[in-house]
């Protein structure tokens, strides 16, 4: 009896270690061909040494996401691991996350409109306020607004932020950023207008840089920028970066910051050189580093710029590139590059 007993025990055993085994060796099968293996692309231009901070040696960027119309306003939403970004001429948002790739996110997402048009109607930047909604520049409807949604159920149901300055409605707001006191830091080109500088419905003579004060109050920043587009700040908060998406004039400026506005505006640096079919882009959206380091879109593609204006080298992306954003420890750069959107490793 005390036999059969052993021996049943000893085939349950085995036949249990071979259960676990086998569902072991499925479940890790199943990893293997769930997991993605992405397309490098572009180059690295070293022109400072500085650039081994954030870039090793033979790393390139990747193709997470493809089949945009222009892809703009990358922003990562840390707690669901999640990309969000606009494709403008298509009026929409989609969502990457490493498990589930691209989805349609939102749509519209900037021209609520009943009028059929054309152009670029839809959202352009993407941010989180301090309650973690999502604002949004709306070429389209010309205005900022707050997605009346939480980020998990979206909706197209916007709450107006500002819309105009001086009794006049803004061209086309593109991109934008928040201080730490809860302002947002605006930017208006008139590249959401169908006709652009020439559209009949333009309101504003300028291009103008704007802040939106927590009183609710627009105060115009300067009118003196031909182009303005990308808007970021320091860590310190006491400098406004501010890229100009003129070819005959492709630079970022740097303006210091005081409770009136800005003064000091200067050229961090020049990129009108650099303009031309070798390398495709303009000076468009930007991100600070921790470090003070600017990543900003521009010809060529993301360009490594210090805080005085020293150029410490280029991620090459083969495409016309107009924003980045990082993920939330700053180990890795989304970029919107086109109809792509890739990303690439950071240090």
């Amino acid at each position: 009896m005390c036999k059969s007993i052993n021996l049943f025990t000893i085939l349950f055993f085995l036949f249990f270690l071979f259960s676990c085994e086998a569902k072991k060796a499925e479940e890790q099968k199943e990893e293997e061909t769930t997991t993605t293996t992405f397309q490098n692309t572009g180059e690295i231009e070293k022109l400072q040494d500085q650039l081994d901070q954030f870039l090793s040696p033979g790393t390139l960027p990747e193709i997470i996401a493809e089949g945009f119309d222009w892809s703009e306003g990358p922003l990562w939403i840390a707690d669901k691991k999640m990309l969000l970004f606009s494709d403008i001429p298509p009026n929409s948002i989609y969502s990457w996350t490493e498990k589930e790739g691209k989805k349609l996110y939102l749509k519209p997402s900037g021209y609520t409109g009943d009028k059929d048009r054309s152009g670029e109607p839809g959202s352009n930047g993407l941010l989180l306020n301090k309650d973690g909604q999502l604002v949004l520049c709306q070429h389209g409807d010309r205005r900022l607004a707050i997605m009346n949604a939480p980020l998990e159920a979206p909706a197209a149901q916007f709450i107006t932020l500002t819309d105009s300055y001086d009794g006049k409605r803004f061209n086309s707001p593109n991109d934008a950023t928040y201080n730490s006191k809860g302002e947002l830091f605006f930017t208006d080109p008139p590249y959401g207008l169908e006709g652009n500088m020439d559209d009949p419905s333009k309101e504003l003579p300028f291009q103008g840089v704007y802040k939106l004060g927590i009183d609710g109050e627009t105060v115009l920043l300067t009118d003196e920028m031909t182009r303005p587009n990308g808007i970021a700040l320091s860590p310190d908060e006491k400098t406004l970066y501010v890229a100009n998406s003129d070819p005959k004039k492709a630079i970022w400026m740097a303006f210091d910051l005081t409770d009136n506005g800005v003064e000091n505006g200067r050229v961090l640096f020049d990129a009108t050189s650099m303009v031309g079919p070798e390398r495709k882009g303009l000076p468009d959206g930007l991100k600070v580093h921790k470090s003070g380091n600017l990543f900003a879109t521009g010809p060529g593609g993301v360009l490594i710029l210090s805080p005085t204006g020293q150029h410490l080298g280029t991620i090459l992306t083969g495409q016309a590139t107009s924003n980045c954003a990082f993920n939330d420890d700053q180990s890795q750069l989304f970029m919107t590059a086109d109809m792509y959107v890739m990303r690439i490793d950071i240090l």
